[in-house]
């Protein structure tokens, strides 16, 4: 039998690494906040074509209005026409420099003027003024915190038999493993954090705390037919016993997602490609971390305990 167990430090260690490089990406390259979070405005419109210099475009704007754009080109398909495409061309402005609705009239103006913007383009606009953009940056985070509890009192209650009480910790503490990954993809890869990123961060809790559940019942049945075994054996023998049913499910919704991926990536569509990328990464880290991190710890958990009660034991004369 593979014992994956006598290697759980390099696992451990592996974790840990990747957790500093977001920390390390984290001070390098900030944490880019899109404008749902930072507040802002962001402004798409229709052109003609893409052969403009998207330099020339901010410099034309901030000379207009004075304020600094990101700007980026973008296309999609016609949904009156699947087979023509749409060339957009958006705008952002973030943080303290929300665009006023004279300013957003005075940039279509320079646009329509200096560039190919198309006749009677469709335009869309939106703008989150700052406070706005951390109510609901706290409330996201509000969401997976309160997630994260019950999660706990719940893994509690149905793992009574396994001190269920560590069970739920480190069974959590992977989830919180979990959304660090994400984060440091994010933040290295220098990739905006929005309403997408919390949205899929919620999502693979819930499956990779059923997929941690699945070894817990294992552990539990594994103790009842024998509770003389060591930890480190019980720990060992539920997962390999579990592992290709793990392995199984991520694999057929990785299939899922990556297929979602591309049709997002081939049509240009943001907002899945903003909702399957970190799901991706979500689902690898959340396999592994129930894999490699959660038992692991709950075993080296409750050896611990026993040691501390075996030491405290008074030694006969």
């Amino acid at each position: 039998m593979i014992d994956l167990f006598s290697k759980r430090h390099y696992f451990f260690v592996f974790s840990i690494v990747l957790i500093l490089a977001g920390f390390v990406g984290a001070l390098i390259n900030g944490i880019q906040l899109d404008i749902q979070f930072q507040g802002g405005s962001l402004l798409q419109i229709e052109m003609n074509d893409n052969q403009y210099d998207t330099t020339k475009v901010e410099s034309v704007i901030n000379s207009a209005i004075g304020k600094k754009v990101a700007v980026q080109k973008m296309q999609t398909y016609n949904p009156k026409d699947a087979n023509k495409m749409i060339n957009l061309l958006q705008l952002k402005v973030t943080k303290d420099d929300t665009l006023t609705g004279e300013q957003i009239n005075k940039v279509v103006e320079t646009l329509k003027k200096e560039f190919s913007v198309k006749e009677n383009a469709e335009m869309q606009v939106q703008s989150v003024a700052p406070f706005m953009g951390r109510e609901m940056l706290e409330k996201g985070i509000l969401a997976a915190v309160i997630a994260s509890i019950l999660i706990i009192f719940y893994v509690w209650w149905r793992f009574s038999v396994m001190s269920g009480l560590s069970a739920a910790v480190f069974a959590n503490l992977a989830l919180i493993h979990d959304a660090f990954i994400m984060f440091a993809v994010y933040v290295i890869f220098k990739l905006p954090i929005n309403d997408s990123f919390v949205a899929a961060v919620l999502t693979i809790l819930g499956f990779s705390i059923n997929d941690t559940i699945i070894i817990y019942d294992r552990i539990r049945e594994n103790t009842r037919l024998n509770r003389k075994m060591p930890y480190p054996q019980l720990v060992n023998t539920s997962i390999v016993q579990t592992l290709a049913r793990s392995i199984n499910t991520t694999v057929t919704v990785l299939i899922c997602i990556i297929t979602l991926y591309v049709f997002a990536y081939i049509n240009n569509i943001q907002s899945i490609k903003e909702f399957s990328l970190p799901m991706l990464v979500g689902l690898i880290s959340g396999t592994y971390s129930t894999i490699f991190i959660a038992s692991p710890l709950w075993a080296m958990w409750q050896q611990a305990k026993v040691k501390k009660k075996l030491s405290a034991k008074p030694v006969n004369a």
